[in-house]
């Protein structure tokens, strides 16, 4: 049985939406009159309301970042943001951007936070803790699951790019490869076990980007965050990242949050990956 996330992507994106939305509502950044509004509501709540509403009918998904809702209120707002994308922009699915990691019941709460309490579809985690401490994540069969494969940060490479002396199955002879690209096997060959895995590269690195799409083949789902201020090229990621069949999720936050005019900037961020996806023949 195919992964119930997997399926509502394949649908949006046959549907031409192309952009994970990143729901990241930083309070320095919204507007003076959000914050001095008289409404009941949050006002991460009231930016969020209103980005969905203009987005809703592009967006091939949202993902908000668990580190802008903090305490009660930002997570009563998180709660509400997923409700109300749930009211208003049905059949979206919603990734939350955690990067859960660690061992035995925590996992198993934090999985329950993810998808019983914030009722989300998909989560980010960390690898870290290996196969048998990730399986509170890995048995949701429905729920999609992205592993942090190779990060958009400028100091990924630190641990990341560390060649590695690794055997890519029995029988094999060993081989030196960087940790990212053992990860990107590792969730290949053991984890995606119930065909709901899927890989976290940022887009700020398209050479990186290229080998991961190589070690995982043509139908596993890549998440690339660094679009917009974190200076990703649009057409160098999706032309490295994208498999004949497309499965990129190129992501914007601030990029289209925080634009004049959020469904313009997510329209034209649609077109240029439109633009960089390799040409199928019919």
């Amino acid at each position: 049985m195919a992964c119930k996330f997997f399926e509502m992507i394949e649908k949006r994106w046959a549907a031409s939406a192309r952009v994970c939305v990143g729901l990241d509502p930083d309070i320095k950044k919204i507007p003076k009159k959000i914050l001095g509004s008289k409404s009941t509501s949050s006002p991460l709540f009231m930016t969020n309301q209103q980005v969905v509403d203009m987005t809703k009918d592009l967006a091939l998904c949202y993902k908000p970042n668990r580190a802008f809702y903090k305490g009660p209120e930002g997570l009563m707002a998180l709660r509400n943001t997923v409700a109300h994308i749930r009211n208003v922009a049905e059949g979206v699915p919603i990734i939350l951007d955690a990067k859960y990691g660690d061992i035995g019941n925590t996992n198993v709460g934090y999985s329950e936070e993810a998808f019983d309490w914030l009722k989300c579809d998909a989560v980010t985690v960390h690898n870290y803790m290996g196969l048998e401490a990730m399986k509170p994540f890995l048995e949701q069969k429905d729920k999609g699951i992205f592993v942090l494969c190779r990060t958009s940060n400028p100091g990924a490479g630190e641990f990341q790019d560390l060649p590695i002396l690794y055997k890519r199955f029995e029988g094999a002879s060993m081989t030196t490869m960087p940790l990212y690209e053992m990860v990107a096997e590792h969730v290949k060959q053991l984890w995606n076990y119930n065909g709901n895995c899927a890989l976290v590269v940022g887009a700020t690195f398209s050479d990186q980007l290229l080998n991961v799409r190589s070690v995982v083949g043509e139908d596993m789902w890549l998440l690339l965050p660094g679009f917009g201020s974190q200076g990703g090229d649009v057409f160098s990621a999706i032309r490295a990242g994208a498999s004949k069949k497309g499965r990129v999720l190129g992501n914007s936050s601030s990029g289209i949050m925080f634009s004049s005019d959020p469904k313009a900037a997510l329209q034209k961020l649609t077109d240029e990956i439109n633009a960089a996806l390799p040409k199928v023949p019919a």
